[in-house]
C-alpha cells in the first residue's frame, strides 16, 4: 500500500503512522515526494483491509494499493530511475557502464592482463568468475577463494571495481569481502535462499535473467533482494531459451523498454552470453544501446582457443578495444556518455 501524507502533516503524524504500519505486520519504505511525506507499507497483501485503516489517521491524505506484485521494485513505488553505485561507478543515468574480462579466473598473470587492457579500451569495471556454474559436474569449476584473491590484485593494479558470481548462501560473506558488485548467475536466479541472503548485505547485486525467466519473474526475484533491505540491485539480460540454435541463446532486446517502463532498476546486456559468438557481440551491444540499455557485459580473454570456458564468445583484447572505439559515436548519437566521454 501507498500511504500518501497531508503536504502540512507533522513530524508526529508522520511518526504514528509509520508506528502502525510496523505494528500491522508490515515494512515502511521512504518514496520521495516533490511536495509531501509518502511512505510504502510493505508486506503480505491480505492485510490490505488493515492497512486501509489508516486513512483515518491524522494528516494522512489517502491510502492505495501498490498493483504490481513486484512492490519495491515498481516504478509505483519509485517513478524515477535508480543509479546504483558500485565501487564508486554509477550504473544507470547517463553514462553506460562497461563491464568486461575473462568468464573465468585462471591465472594471475591471465586476469591482471586483462584488466589492464580492458581499461585501456574503456570499461570500467573487470568482470571474472572465481566460483563457476557449469552445466558438467567435469568442467573446470573455478579457483574459488584464489580467483577472489587474484581478482583483488587485478583491482589493486587497474582500479577497476569487480563483478563476480556468488553461488552459495554459505558463502555470500566471503565473495561480499573481495567484489564491489556481486553477480547472480541465470541458475540461481531463483535461488530464493541465496536472494534472501543476498538483501541481508548492503553490497549492489548484479541478478541476471534465468534463460527461461519471465519477466515478471525476473523482477519478483528482484523483490526478494529489495525486501530484505538491500535497495542496490542491478538487473542483466543474458538471453533466453528458445528453439533457435544458430545462437547459444536469444537475447531479449524487447525486454529492455519494457523493463524501464516497469521498475525504476537499471538494466545491463550481455552479448557474450546471448549470442555464445565473439563476431556477433558488438552488433548486439549497439541494438542494446539503441534500445536504452543502461551497460554492457563483455567477455574478453587474451588467448580465447585456450580458455577455461566460453572460449568462442570471449573477444581478444584488440578486438573490445576497437569495439568500444567504434561505440563511442553511437553512444554518444544516443544522448549518452562511455567512460565518462
Amino acid at each position: 500500500m501507498i500511504i500518501v501524507m497531508n503536504q502540512n502533516a507533522t513530524a508526529s503524524e508522520i511518526e504514528a503512522v509509520e508506528e502502525k504500519i510496523v505494528a500491522l505486520g508490515y515494512k515502511t519504505h521512504e518514496i520521495v515526494g516533490v511536495e509531501r511525506k509518502v511512505i510504502g507499507a510493505i508486506g503480505d497483501e491480505k492485510g490490505r483491509d488493515r492497512l486501509q485503516s489508516i486513512e483515518s489517521m491524522a494528516g494522512v491524505e489517502s491510502v492505495f494499493p501498490i498493483l504490481k506484485p513486484y512492490k519495491l521494485a515498481s516504478r509505483e513505488v519509485q517513478a524515477k530511475d535508480s543509479v546504483i553505485y558500485a565501487g564508486g561507478v554509477p550504473i544507470g543515468g547517463k553514462p553506460i557502464a562497461v563491464m568486461a574480462g575473462p568468464c573465468s579466473v585462471e591465472s594471475k598473470d591471465q586476469v591482471v592482463t586483462t584488466a589492464k587492457l580492458v581499461k585501456q579500451g574503456g570499461a570500467n569495471f573487470l568482470r571474472g568468475g572465481a566460483f563457476k556454474p557449469r552445466t558438467s559436474p567435469y568442467s573446470f569449476q573455478g579457483l574459488e577463494e584464489e580467483g577472489l584473491k587474484l581478482l583483488a590484485e587485478a583491482r589493486e593494479q587497474t582500479g577497476l571495481p569487480i563483478v563476480t558470481e556468488v553461488m552459495n548462501p554459505r558463502e555470500v560473506d566471503l565473495v561480499a569481502k573481495y567484489a564491489d558488485l556481486v553477480q547472480v548467475g541465470a541458475r540461481n536466479v531463483q535461488n530464493f535462499s541465496l536472494l534472501k541472503e543476498l538483501g541481508k548485505i548492503q553490497k549492489p547485486i548484479l541478478l541476471k535473467r534465468g534463460m527461461m525467466t519471465t519477466i515478471k519473474e525476473f523482477l519478483m526475484s528482484a523483490e526478494y533482494i529489495l525486501s530484505e533491505g538491500n535497495h542496490n540491485v542491478v538487473l542483466c539480460e543474458r538471453g533466453i531459451r528458445t528453439f533457435e540454435t544458430a545462437t547459444r541463446n536469444t537475447l531479449d532486446i524487447s525486454c529492455i523498454p519494457v523493463l524501464k517502463k516497469e521498475t525504476h532498476l537499471p538494466i545491463i546486456i550481455d552479448p557474450s552470453h546471448a549470442t555464445g559468438h565473439w563476431d556477433l557481440v558488438e552488433s548486439m551491444a549497439r541494438a542494446s544501446i539503441a534500445a536504452g540499455a543502461d551497460g554492457l557485459m563483455i567477455e574478453v580473454h587474451p588467448d580465447p582457443a585456450n580458455a577455461y570456458s566460453d572460449g568462442p564468445q570471449s573477444l581478444k583484447p584488440d578486438k573490445f578495444i576497437a569495439l568500444m572505439e567504434n561505440l563511442k559515436g553511437f553512444v554518444s548519437l544516443m544522448g549518452r556518455t562511455l567512460n565518462g566521454s
